[in-house]
């Protein structure tokens, strides 16, 4: 694979490490997994053997957005009126739906992960985190051997979050038998995934990221162990955190959820946590100055009804945010750009009761591309320009859509949203996505396949 020019670009949103900048009028080269020049008039002089000319007019130009929370499996109950939120109470929900999870099959898993990836990349995202928690014991456990599967099909950058339940509902969890594993079960096999597919060099489209669903979930021991297992092999950690369980931990262990984790080690540089609405301000002080970050979630909120998470308070104080779609059960798309619009508003809509001000709509932007880099320990993604991996997306905004927009490339997204998907999704140098295709795959007989393995759930 030589590379593309994308020639006579609108705009181009490029970041040398200070900050983004819109290039007005400019060319993208890319070589290989990278990005070799952003620059006017590129030419003949500038190509390798085999390169292929793009036109580009019209076009912005932007870094792949980076997802940084979701639970793939989940994208088989959605827009199910029987799973409605506003119908039930959180008991009877979590009551209801774990059975429906605890009956899926490994076909599903695969089959939904392909679902979630596929409209990520139709929307402009190029990596993706996954949380996949949920291992029923008839499913057996090459779950996440089959998502980095559907990964390799679409050509996603893929981070697997291996998670994993280890607390009886007769402790206090909220999980089936069917679902649960011991602290050996679930630690063997990150151990064995990360053996056989973590990969921490330059470009790579496949790591590892230990991930124990939640505290209240698991016992003590799962997070010390998966704190030992992830400091031993070098790999992120990742749980969720300050969903409402504080006072159950605080009850179980004599403090919240923010210095329990603390204390045993499962904080810092190599850890990030989902969600963080109910935490206090003093907490969100200790996660900054610990280094831990967060994956922030919007679009949950609007279904569950939380308090909106304090991102002016989070940016005040440091700490590193990225963004995340979550999993269908609070989140009916796996549209990340929409993520992104819903992340800007929501904030706006709780600017009155902020001691901080809302942060500018171009550092949304940020948050959903260096932002989950940061978190997801990767210098090599999130921005746009030599050196960096070719991987972004762009939107041909010589459309009504955009008239009065074009002016201000870094707060479109945030301010006014983009309501279809890209005209082009490139990631680590390979064009995934174009004008409404998956290259190289039939759409119609991936759907055909995930609804026949939808068909197979007992609802």
């Amino acid at each position: 694979m030589a590379g593309y020019l994308l020639k006579n670009c609108a705009a181009v949103i490029v970041d040398e490490g200070k900050g983004p900048t819109v290039y007005r009028d400019v060319d993208v080269l890319t070589n290989g997994p990278a990005i070799q020049s952003i620059g006017e008039n590129l030419g003949a002089g500038d190509l390798l053997n085999g390169t292929i000319t793009q036109d580009a007019t019209g076009w912005f130009v932007y870094p792949g957005l980076i997802n940084t929370h979701h639970h793939f499996f989940q994208c088989f109950v959605r827009n199910r009126a029987d799973l409605d939120w506003t119908k039930l109470s959180v008991i009877e929900w979590l009551d209801r739906i774990y059975p429906i999870f605890s009956r899926l099959n490994e076909d599903c898993f695969y089959h939904s992960s392909l679902t979630a990836m596929a409209e990520l990349i139709k929307h402009g995202c190029t990596t993706a985190f996954d949380h996949q928690y949920n291992f029923p014991r008839h499913a057996g456990k090459r779950l996440i051997d089959r998502q980095f599967e559907a990964a390799d099909l679409l050509g996603m950058r893929f981070h697997a979050g291996r998670g994993g339940n280890t607390l009886p509902k007769s402790e206090g969890s909220t999980i089936p038998d069917e679902m649960l594993e011991t602290t050996d079960e679930f630690i063997d096999d990150c151990a064995r995934l990360i053996d056989t597919y973590h990969d921490a060099g330059e470009f790579s489209m496949r790591q590892v990221v230990v991930a124990p669903c939640q505290p209240v979930n698991c016992y003590r021991e799962t997070f010390v162990e998966a704190v030992a297992l992830a400091r031993d092999r070098r790999v992120m950690m990742h749980t969720h955190v300050g969903e409402g369980e504080s006072p159950v931990v605080e009850a179980r262990h004599g403090m919240r959820t923010v210095d329990y984790l603390d204390k045993l080690g499962f904080a810092g540089p190599d850890a990030f946590y989902a969600h963080c609405w109910e935490l206090t301000h003093d907490e969100l002080r200790n996660m900054a100055a610990s280094g831990t970050g967060v994956s922030h979630c919007p679009e949950p909120v609007y279904l569950v009804g939380a308090e909106v998470t304090d991102i002016p308070a989070m940016s005040a104080f440091g700490l590193r945010v990225g963004l995340g779609c979550d999993g269908a059960a609070s989140n009916d798309n796996s549209n990340l750009m929409h993520c992104l619009h819903s992340a800007y508003m929501l904030q706006c809509l709780a600017s009155s009761t902020r001691v901080h001000p809302v942060p500018p709509p171009a550092d949304f932007l940020g948050y959903a591309t260096t932002g989950g880099a940061s978190l997801l320990g990767r210098q090599d993604i999130g921005r746009l320009a030599p050196g960096m991996a070719a991987d972004l997306f762009a939107i041909d905004t010589r459309r009504m859509d955009y008239v009065g927009t074009r002016h201000d490339p870094l707060s479109l997204i945030a301010r006014v949203g983009i309501g279809m998907p890209t005209d082009m999704t490139m990631i680590n140098g390979r064009i995934v996505w174009q004008k409404g295709e998956f290259i190289g795959l039939d759409e119609a007989q991936l759907f055909a396949e995930a609804e026949e393995a939808l068909a197979t759930v007992e609802f």
